[in-house]
């Protein structure tokens, strides 16, 4: 393969956020999820588990705070995808400001950035700092809502916040069903801006392992989860109807 050839397959991510948001955490589902581990580790150590591939150092372990950069480079192919598999360098960064210096320099080397946000915080100090700098530097962002697990804020406020902070659009391509505290699962928005399926998680053990999905139509996941499904739905069609539908080929022309 070609030098030219090998670049244009390259995809780096950096993951950022306050302190305790769950970016290590998400880093790790990811690698779960592309394959490159078979168990996800966990930040906080618990009996038995292991910890997380990123937080390597002895003082992350301990601390349960990364405190340096770490990337994972792995090879991904989407479902469809012809040709030679993406290379993707995945970074983990610190979100503590004793280390932010060390994260400006990694959002000098990415093509885009996962913003991950805690339902329950929303947008915390630390994580505006480093969007601003994202912002400066024409990065694409991916924002992940994150803990919808536990009791949070209400899905329409979070999304008013980043508008009114950071005077951002999201276009969401799933939506939570269930408040926070009561997932149930994530409704998928496709390109009209209608939930047009319900994807069911079927939870693991200590959420180590790829959670089995349960997929269902519009009729169905009403049947299944009534009025919780008329909600994201109903919030699907607000966010729709003020413009926030998300423009795939868009946000790719911005990340090539």
């Amino acid at each position: 393969m070609s030098i030219a050839a090998e670049a244009a397959r390259r995809r780096t991510f950096a993951v950022i956020a306050h302190p305790d948001a769950g970016k290590s955490t998400l880093t790790e589902a990811l690698a779960l999820h592309a394959h490159v581990i078979n168990e996800a580790g966990a930040v906080h150590g618990k009996s038995g588990r292991k910890s997380t591939v990123s937080d390597w150092m002895e003082m992350e372990k301990d601390r349960g705070i990364s405190v340096a950069s770490s990337a994972l480079q792995f090879e991904y192919a989407p479902e469809g995808h012809e040709g030679e598999p993406y290379m993707i360098n995945l970074v983990d960064t610190p979100g503590h400001a004793d280390f932010s210096e060390d994260t400006y320099r990694v959002l000098t080397a990415v093509d885009a950035a996962v913003m991950l946000i805690d339902a329950a915080k929303g947008l915390e100090p630390q994580t505006l700092k480093l969007f601003r700098v994202c912002k400066a530097r024409g990065l694409p962002i991916v924002t992940v809502i994150n803990k919808w697990d536990r009791v949070g804020r209400d899905p329409l406020e979070l999304v008013d916040e980043i508008v009114n902070e950071i005077e951002l659009q999201p276009t969401p391509l799933y939506w939570p069903v269930g408040m926070a505290g009561d997932f149930r699962g994530l409704a998928h928005i496709n390109d009209d801006g209608e939930a047009d399926n319900y994807i069911h998680f079927i939870r693991t053990a200590g959420g180590s392992t790829i959670a089995p999905e349960e997929h269902f139509s519009p009729a169905d996941a009403a049947e299944k989860e009534e009025d919780t499904w008329v909600t994201a739905v109903e919030e699907a069609e607000l966010l729709a109807a003020d413009g926030a539908v998300h423009d795939q080929e868009l946000f790719e022309q911005c990340v090539t």
